[in-house]
């Protein structure tokens, strides 16, 4: 059979393609209609009072960081269960990442471990939505707000999600989503920073434009240092067209994950949880596998079979170099790393076919 993708991009040529040549025929590839479209329909879609596009989640949660003024020698408690962009901004900027474990059931930071680890050297906290679950944002923003400890909210899987009907992108203090094409919205590589502060935006407005504010004379006006970190027309043009189609697209993939869900619990795979009163947009779809299922196996024969799968993603104190400097593996999160699963999910899998592979093969690993 034809190979069964982890994940296809939400949108076609045909779409942009008349968009695409006006663009070609005004010459103008950067800072113009797209872009304009894109920051003004992510403010409203999500809620939120600003909004500024970037290169990369991975930009946005550096820019996020400097915004906070951390420094060389500061502590940021970081959620242990993610891609390693996440703890990674943190160690280049001098800063020690200080790993919290997460919820086997949720696969989201735990509190009581957040709050076990919170001292006086802790400038930040980076919450994850692992796999655009928000499940515990709440908890975490009244707890750091009792502390007076600023959230970035790392939603790079999470547009689309939502708790206690909130939008993501509207309840951290900083939240960085990712518009990769493993994500479901796809811009090829991009990324944006949203906001409710006034503070932080101006520090944006001025540092992704390269520590430009106002006019000197004939040229612009450069008050400080900063960077060219932003996002282009076409890529713009490809968030906006998406975003029209997002929650289409959350309903669709919240379907397609309860359908997987009602074949494979009876065969002892468990569905990653969330609160009732979030709305999961299913970034991934990823289940914890069921006791004695060898993960590199399973996965090895899905691939055979021509299916796309792979772990859900990474105890980040548990690779080489975060092990290696601060020796302070999570347990958790080592164990999801070890015993997760993502199974492809987009409009062209056939979630039967899937879990009729998973079913035949399984019964000769136990």
């Amino acid at each position: 059979m034809d190979k069964i993708k982890l994940i296809e991009p939400y949108i076609s040529f045909e779409q942009v393609e008349s968009s695409l040549r006006k663009i070609f025929a005004s010459g103008q590839f950067t800072r113009g209609c797209n872009v304009a479209k894109f920051t003004d329909d992510l403010k409203i879609y999500t809620g939120v009072k600003h909004a500024f596009l970037v290169t990369s989640a991975t930009t946005a949660l550096t820019m996020c960081l400097k915004a906070l003024g951390i420094k060389d020698g500061d502590d940021v408690l970081v959620s242990d269960f993610s891609f390693p962009a996440t703890a990674n901004v943190v160690e280049d900027l001098g800063a020690r990442p200080i790993f919290v474990d997460v919820r086997c059931d949720t696969f989201n930071m735990c509190i009581d471990d957040l709050k076990s680890k919170i001292t006086k050297n802790i400038k930040a906290v980076i919450f994850v939505d692992a796999f655009g679950n928000p499940t515990g944002i709440d908890d975490v923003m009244t707890l750091c707000s009792e502390q007076g400890i600023p959230v970035i909210e790392d939603a790079a899987c999470a547009i689309g999600s939502s708790s206690c009907g909130n939008k993501t992108g509207s309840m951290a203090d900083l939240t960085c989503f990712s518009f990769h094409p493993r994500k479901l919205l796809c811009t090829g590589e991009g990324g944006a920073i949203l906001t409710n502060s006034d503070k932080y935006a101006d520090f944006f407005d001025s540092k992704l434009m390269h520590g430009a504010k106002g006019m000197r004379g004939l040229g612009m006006d450069f008050v400080t240092y900063g960077y060219n970190y932003r996002m282009s027309e076409i890529q713009a043009l490809m968030g906006h067209t998406q975003l029209a189609e997002l929650d289409n697209i959350v309903h669709d993939r919240q379907q397609m994950f309860k359908d997987y869900g009602d074949l494979l619990k009876p065969l002892g795979f468990l569905p990653q949880q969330k609160a009732a009163n979030c709305e999961h947009n299913i970034q991934s779809a990823v289940f914890a596998l069921p006791e004695g299922i060898d993960q590199t196996e399973l996965v090895k024969r899905l691939t055979d079979n021509n299916i796309e799968a792979t772990l859900g993603t990474y105890c980040l104190s548990g690779t080489s170099y975060y092990k290696n400097k601060y020796d302070d593996v999570q347990p958790n999160a080592w164990w999801l790393e070890n015993n997760t699963i993502t199974l492809p999910c987009h409009n062209n899998v056939d979630v039967e076919k899937v879990c009729d592979v998973i079913k035949s093969n399984i019964e000769y690993m136990l």
